[in-house]
C-alpha cells in the first residue's frame, strides 16, 4: 500500500513538472508536455486501480489543483522571469550615416561585384548591388537606382 502511495505521488508528481517544463521552456506541444500528461495520467489511473475509486477521486482533484495553482504560481510570482530574455536588439543597419547619393552619380567598384560588393563614391565606401551582372574591381559604375537601403549600379561602358 506505501509503495502504491509512492508510485503515485511520484509519477503526477514528476508528470506535473514536465508539464510546466513544457509550459515555461519548450513552447509548443513536444515530447516533453505529452510525457508530462502521460505520467500524470499514469498516476491518476494507478490511484484509482490500486487504491480505490473514493481515493482516486481524491487523487485527481488533488492533482488538478495543485497543477492548477503550480502553473498559476509560475507566472504570477515572476519566478520564471530569470529565464526569460528580457534583452532587445536596438541596433539598425546604416544609421551612423544616411548616404547622399543620388542616381546617375558616377564612381568606382572596390572590390568585385558578383552582384553585390563595395564602391566608392565621393570618396566613401558603400554596400551596392548589381542587377546580376559581374563587374570586376576598379571598374567605373553608375547608380541606377535608390531604394531605402540597397544601391543599384550598372557598369559604365
Amino acid at each position: 500500500m506505501l509503495l502504491d502511495w509512492i508510485t503515485v505521488i511520484l509519477l503526477i508528481g514528476v508528470g506535473l513538472l514536465l508539464v510546466i517544463v513544457e509550459l515555461i521552456f519548450v513552447p509548443g506541444t513536444t515530447v516533453v508536455g505529452i510525457l508530462g500528461f502521460i505520467l500524470t495520467g499514469i498516476g491518476i489511473w494507478i490511484g484509482y486501480a490500486a487504491l480505490g475509486t473514493n481515493i482516486g477521486h481524491i487523487i485527481l482533484a488533488t492533482t488538478v489543483v495543485v497543477g492548477g495553482a503550480a502553473f498559476a504560481y509560475s507566472f504570477r510570482s515572476d519566478s520564471w522571469s530569470r529565464f526569460a530574455l528580457k534583452d532587445q536588439n536596438r541596433g539598425h543597419v546604416n544609421e551612423e550615416y544616411q548616404h547622399m547619393l543620388t542616381v546617375g552619380e558616377t564612381g568606382q567598384a572596390v572590390s568585385a561585384l558578383r552582384p553585390q560588393g563595395t564602391a566608392l563614391f565621393a570618396d566613401r565606401h558603400h554596400e551596392v548591388h548589381t542587377q546580376g551582372e559581374y563587374i570586376n574591381p576598379n571598374t567605373p559604375i553608375r547608380i541606377i537606382k535608390l531604394n531605402q537601403n540597397q544601391i543599384i549600379v550598372e557598369a559604365i561602358s
